[in-house]
């Protein structure tokens, strides 16, 4: 049994809700609707779907207690210690989806016509998701809440801060990883609790947590990372003017180039601010990118099944590697605003306080220590007392070989960029010569990106292939020279 799963089963038996970091959340703001971090509970989607792949293993009070927490709001007294409805229910449909509410009590929806609202926009998310950018619609259930069209139900979420949750519910006849399942989204989005008008969270929520369903028809097992980081770039697809994804971009890749492609932690967030990756690639590459990864790792049928990583470099391959592509990105998010179309409103990417070089400090070396699929820069910025023209600054790299890869951004005063490919020969080793007249040059950034993809998998990590990256840590230096030429 996993460990977020038993966590789940003994906070629950206790009376007690979880501690942040311990199960991952849905779609939890990170910073809580009014400012409070939000609190993790069991309802979040991949805490499901850890407690649906556990059930076969656990034991027989394990069980009674998995059965609770993924029964459907609508089994009520079945559900005692859930969203179980407390009394009677409702159910508008359309011709693929049936969205279910508590007729009264905390559950109800303001009125029979929210439950219509959110009925027209999960329509229209299937319409985008499904028949727009092809994916597969989830599977079906049987008569699993009355019929085999989709069920969505309708509870009161926003107290736990959750804004929605999607839980597999049982394997598709001769499918080993591939589930039908039932989501819960919240009653009606209450701007004092969500902090937003309720119809612009009732869309990012429904786009996020219907493609958690898609999900699960492809590989409801595959890697934490890729589950979130597209749901969340599957928002910006649907809902571009809401934005709310936005506020996850300080914890993700974009502003933390240290942090690997691939980290899943509940307490940095650091996978929902990771759909700006995805956001790179599509805007390069065409939206189907997405759907060609999970087509990669897509475990239905004779699908090749690969891990999120494997799939994701199997996708790159065609566009000059995983590699290539994630140093490209790394560059990119030194200026969002020149790299996206709505970037200007974005963070950028850290680099922390340029280095000097001038007469009386002609050299600088920098030492910096980089885990997999991440990156790291350094700067160097004219010394006061340089002045003049024709200076150049030589930048010397010495990286892990065959596993690494070096840009060098020269930033100009009057605020352009020119970039460059920093070569990197078998041994790590590179050499680039730069103008630095500090006139014309503000700053020169050096991007350094280990680009290894080496796991030993299957360690219960919440990595890729729940592996531990076998090059985590690695050690890059950059030493940079002035010189006259």
């Amino acid at each position: 049994m996993s460990f977020p799963a038993r966590l789940v089963l003994a906070c629950l038996l206790a009376g007690g809700l979880l501690p942040l970091g311990a199960v991952s959340t849905a779609s939890a703001d990170p910073a809580g609707p009014h400012g409070r971090r939000a609190v993790a509970t069991p309802y979040s989607t991949l805490a499901m779907r850890d407690l649906f792949v556990a059930r076969p293993r656990l034991d027989p009070l394990e069980k009674i207690v998995a059965r609770v927490l993924l029964a459907r709001p609508t089994d009520g007294a079945n559900d005692p210690g859930g969203d179980g409805y407390r009394g009677a229910s409702e159910k508008v449909c359309g011709r693929r989806i049936c969205v279910h509410y508590a007729v009264r009590g905390a559950d109800a929806p303001p009125s029979r016509r929210w439950a219509l609202r959110t009925l027209r926009v999960l329509g229209s998310v299937w319409d985008h998701e499904v028949d727009g950018l092809r994916f597969r619609p989830p599977p079906a259930d049987g008569k699993r809440g009355g019929d085999s069209r989709f069920d969505v139900y309708l509870a009161e979420l926003g107290s736990r801060g959750l804004f929605g949750y999607c839980t597999p519910e049982r394997r598709v006849r001769g499918e080993r990883l591939a589930a039908s399942s039932y989501c819960v989204l919240d009653d009606d989005f209450a701007k004092r609790q969500f902090g937003e008008p309720a119809i612009n969270s009732l869309r990012v929520t429904a786009a996020h947590e219907f493609f958690h369903a898609v999900q699960f028809g492809y590989d409801f097992r595959e890697d934490p990372w890729l589950l979130e980081s597209t749901a969340t770039w599957m928002e910006e697809t649907f809902a571009d003017r809401v934005d709310d994804n936005r506020r996850y971009l300080p914890y993700g890749t974009v502003h933390h180039p240290g942090v690997p492609l691939d980290d899943f932690s509940n307490d940095r967030y650091a996978q929902y601010g990771t759909w700006a990756w995805w956001q790179y690639l599509t805007d390069r590459y065409g939206q189907g990118l997405v759907r060609a990864v999970w087509r990669a790792a897509d475990s239905v049928g004779r699908g090749t099944n690969l891990y999120s990583v494997e799939a994701l470099a199997a996708v790159l391959s065609r566009h000059g590697g995983l590699g290539r592509a994630l140093t490209s990105y790394a560059v990119a998010n030194l200026s969002p605003a020149d790299s996206y179309a709505e970037g200007r409103s974005w963070p950028s990417a850290e680099v922390g306080h340029p280095s000097p070089i001038g007469p009386d400090q002609p050299k600088a070396t920098r030492r910096v220590r980089i885990d997999h699929l991440a990156a790291r820069h350094v700067a160097f910025r004219p010394g006061s007392h340089l002045s003049g023209r024709w200076w150049r600054l030589r930048v010397h790299v010495e990286a892990p070989r065959r596993r690494s890869a070096a840009r060098v951004v020269v930033r100009r005063a009057d605020g352009s960029a020119v970039a460059h490919v920093l070569r990197l020969d078998r041994a790590g080793d590179g050499d680039l010569a730069v103008r630095f007249d500090p006139a014309r040059v503000h700053r020169v950034v050096v991007t350094l990106v280990n680009t290894s993809t080496r796991y030993d998998c299957h360690e219960d990590s919440l990595f890729a292939c729940g592996g531990k990256p076998l090059d985590d840590g690695a050690r890059y230096a950059v030493r940079a020279e002035l010189f006259r030429r």
